[in-house]
């Protein structure tokens, strides 16, 4: 296996929610990493300057000696909040490798760093085939903390394919392409034909929008092309309201896994970064891979 070719799963230590988002990151992430036979690694960011909180008053004027104490106790706390993180993180991340290991997966890796999420993500991508993120669902209580709240982010600061999932992940059995024709879903269609993350599943190409002429001829070819490597693949031209469509086959066809491009020049880029795609993501009860 080659190390600069992992999946990389970054996952998230909530103190207000339980583990089902990281677990599902977990059993996500050995999925694809089984499936294209990849090194796994899951990541952890810590806060680069967690808050201490105190109910002791430490206000009013105070002399120098004093004031000295105060700052060694206060570095002192921070240094324990900062080592009591670290500790809880690698436990936690540690309950993720064994349940890694018991699906599968050889050797999981683990980490631990500061920084921030984006910022953290793109200086490891050049080492990365697949990112794996959670995203909250809609009836998911309300957390600060960043994994899920700023998958949009993190979409925008990335190149590389991103797998976003919400709670109780499954192997899928059905993977829909929404297609457009334009040149960052025709880069997917290539990328599923050439990759074993997906062989022997079968897929459902969706075309939706604004009536396109062209629109059969490419989809001719994105069917050719998955069926020369393989795939099992039914079509559909629908016009419509691209997120109604798009929704409405996910429940039609029992899709449980959902393929679509994420590009400045796509003609999808309006879905992708605007407010209707974050409603699609949050709503939306399969994983999404994010094409770029």
């Amino acid at each position: 296996m080659n190390n600069e070719n992992k999946v990389l799963a970054c996952v998230d230590r909530s103190p207000h929610l339980d583990n089902n988002i990281a677990n599902t990151v977990a059993d996500a992430a050995a999925w694809a990493a089984s499936r294209m036979n990849a090194p796994l690694e899951f990541l952890h960011i810590l806060d680069r300057h967690p808050e201490i909180g105190s109910s002791e008053d430490h206000s009013g004027a105070i002399g120098f000696d004093a004031q000295e104490h105060l700052l060694k106790e206060l570095a002192d706390k921070d240094a324990e909040k900062t080592r009591g993180m670290r500790e809880a993180g690698r436990l936690f991340l540690n309950g993720l490798r064994e349940r890694a290991i018991a699906a599968g997966v050889l050797a999981p890796d683990t980490r631990q760093r500061y920084g921030h999420l984006e910022e953290s993500l793109a200086e490891q991508e050049a080492g990365v085939r697949l990112f794996v993120l959670g995203r909250r669902s809609e009836s998911a209580e309300t957390t600060q903390r960043e994994l899920g709240r700023n998958v949009e982010n993190v979409v925008r600061a990335l190149h590389k394919p991103i797998l976003t999932v919400t709670e109780n992940f499954k192997a899928p059995q059905h993977f829909m392409i929404a297609f457009d024709g334009g040149e960052v879903t025709r880069r997917g269609v290539d990328m599923v034909a050439n990759s074993p993350l997906l062989k022997g599943i079968p897929c459902l190409l969706l075309m939706a929008g604004k009536p396109d002429p062209e629109a059969p001829k490419k989809m001719e070819w994105a069917r050719s092309t998955l069926e020369k490597a393989g795939f099992s693949v039914s079509s559909e031209i629908i016009p419509g309201d691209t997120e109604t469509v798009i929704a409405r086959s996910i429940q039609e066809h029992n899709i449980d896994l959902l393929l679509m491009g994420a590009f400045n020049h796509s003609p999808l880029r309006k879905l992708l970064f605007g407010s209707r795609t974050n409603e699609l993501l949050r709503s939306a009860k399969v994983p999404t891979l994010l094409l770029r």
